[in-house]
């Protein structure tokens, strides 16, 4: 990602905009067509004086102006003629932001890669551990047994959302802008419409039925979109790093040589991967939030909003892909101690599994009263230090509705964990090849 957003690759993505509005322009008769390939031939980052145009674009204001400037006088070297013809009727901001849509179309490609990557990690974990057992948390107290599956099954479907989302903005993100000036075209005279459909068939690229330059909502459409997918990020990787803590201890990032250690204490295994991608989850929304307020520009041509994109829309997209990155590395490599997880569910003795003998006394002592008498029960065992079964057993009005066999099912976690299986079921399903 930092190669499709580097200094010579941004060039080059400007470069291909003004080779192929020589060849759009050659094609529909608005340029000479042996000018074309004369200007074609200098569109190439590699010819380019890179520090001149750097010192340049600070005093222009915009890298485009020295770009053709520099492209102009590489294209006189050796076809004098053609040089006239150079960025004909456009306008720098034409091949800044279409520049910026090359780039975007192969920073979302990468990004699209990686994730389908990760959904297939996480459609496998989730069918590993579709029914181990596993404590569920909520304000991160124990609250009723799940599945891990359940848990993963969340991410996927997360996952999966995010995934329909970069599908559906591409044809929104990856247009082509070309207005000229000020977006009327005017200096292409009647023409302008013809080359503007050349010009997006030749780049790939969807036609806009207006030029967009003062308009940012696709950019920010991907700013926010990538935003929301970090944010995914953010929540595996606090989920991971909560499950590696030394007093839960159920599940851990990959081991490797070198990974996660202490410079003073050799027992150390800490989540680095996922705290590389809370990182990025904490950095990424202030970036978002430049993109939304970048989007109150002035009339036809921002004077600081437009500008604002140029480092932060780079910065979120390579945030984004090295927090993808780590947790596809985190999620695929995931050992997971079941055991570990099966014992946690005991730290409460029983209590975990009060709800489901509450349910089972209230279908004959009503919600309520069988409420308050299994809460009750846990206040006891808390205070004795013991299990809720065995306090449970005692009482005359529980041995009354439920026998000993009864009480065995309901503390058995694995009978309280609702229809995970048919949720997951479907959660993998939908993140089938085609769906």
């Amino acid at each position: 990602m930092r190669v499709v957003f580097s200094d010579h690759v941004r060039l080059q993505r400007m470069l291909d905009f003004e080779a192929a509005l020589a060849r759009a322009e050659a094609r529909v008769g608005v340029i000479p067509p042996s000018a074309a390939p004369a200007i074609e031939a200098k569109c190439r980052a590699e010819l380019f004086d890179m520090d001149a145009l750097a010192r340049a674009t600070a005093l222009a204001g915009s890298p485009a102006i020295p770009m053709v400037k520099q492209l102009t006088a590489l294209v006189a070297e050796g076809e004098p003629d053609a040089m006239r013809f150079v960025h004909w009727g456009a306008t720098s901001q034409d091949a800044i932001d279409t520049g910026l849509v090359l780039q975007l179309r192969d920073a979302l490609d990468l990004i699209e890669a990686d994730l389908a990557q990760l959904a297939r990690a996480l459609a496998q974990l989730t069918r590993d551990h579709r029914l181990t057992p596993v404590v569920g948390r909520t304000w991160l107290q124990h609250a009723l047994p799940i599945t891990f599956g359940l848990e993963t099954a969340g991410w996927l479907d997360a996952t999966n959302r995010h995934r329909a989302r970069l599908r559906e903005i591409r044809p929104r993100a990856l247009t082509l802008q070309f207005g000229g000036a000020v977006g009327t075209l005017a200096a292409l005279g009647s023409r302008g419409l013809d080359v503007a459909a050349a010009l997006a068939e030749d780049l790939g690229l969807a036609l806009p039925d207006l030029p967009w330059h003062s308009h940012r909502d696709r950019v920010a459409e991907v700013g926010t979109t990538l935003g929301l997918l970090v944010g995914t990020l953010g929540k595996i990787a606090r989920d991971v790093s909560l499950h590696m803590q030394t007093d839960v201890a159920e599940v851990f990032e990959p081991a490797a040589e070198g990974r996660g250690g202490s410079s003073t204490m050799p027992h150390k295994r800490n989540p680095v991967g996922s705290v590389a991608s809370l990182a990025a989850a904490i950095r990424v929304p202030a970036l978002v939030s430049v993109m939304l307020t970048g989007m109150v520009q002035e009339y036809e041509r921002g004077a600081g909003g437009w500008q604002a994109e140029w480092e932060t829309l780079p910065e979120l997209v390579t945030l984004t892909a090295g927090a993808l990155r780590h947790m596809l590395d985190v999620v695929s490599g995931l050992e997971v101690d079941a055991a570990r997880m099966r014992q946690n569910l005991e730290t409460t003795r029983g209590q975990i599994l009060a709800e489901a003998v509450a349910m089972a006394l209230g279908a004959s002592l009503g919600r309520l009263a069988a409420h308050r008498l299994v809460g009750e029960a846990c206040h006891r065992a808390s205070e004795e230090g013991r299990h809720l079964r065995d306090v449970l057993a005692e009482d005359a009005r529980v041995r009354a509705q439920l026998a000993p066999a009864d009480l065995d099912r309901l503390f058995d976690p694995v009978n309280y964990v609702g229809v995970v299986a048919a949720l997951i079921d479907r959660t993998i399903a939908a993140s089938r090849p085609g769906r």
